[in-house]
């Protein structure tokens, strides 16, 4: 079974890229990665507030798939200038994540498709951890 996962507000997206904010497939859910963007479309100038922003999208684009943060078991995260904002973005990732904690590869980029975008985030979320 395949089911798209397109919280509300999130409808315009999805359209313009051709693209689902998540998919069921099976036991897993698979998100497209996400950036810190406010409600407005506008982009936080600092990398903290964007991870906080892009997490709750995650969090509202999971609790449609009945799940949670704690459902997460893999995640890669693309960042611009990763040495300078890892620990800032590691703080707020840690709130949102728990044991057994997911696997986690950070990647440093040149550029995200967001301008203004310090960090983008994808997860994929097993649905019967």
């Amino acid at each position: 079974m395949t089911r798209a996962l397109i919280p509300r507000g999130m409808e315009g997206a999805g359209e313009a890229l051709a693209a689902s904010p998540g998919l069921i497939s099976g036991d897993h859910v698979f998100l497209t990665g996400m950036t810190g963007s406010r409600e407005d479309g506008s982009m936080p100038a600092d990398v903290q507030t964007q991870a906080e922003n892009a997490m709750e999208k995650i969090g509202r684009i999971l609790a449609e798939a009945g799940l949670s943060h704690s459902a997460i078991v893999e995640m890669t995260t693309y960042h611009i200038d990763i040495k300078t904002h890892f620990d800032a973005f590691n703080q707020v990732r840690r709130r949102y994540v728990s044991e057994p904690f997911p696997a986690w590869t950070a990647v440093e980029v040149a550029g995200l498709r967001r301008p203004g975008a310090l960090v983008e985030i994808r997860v994929i979320a097993a649905r019967n951890p």
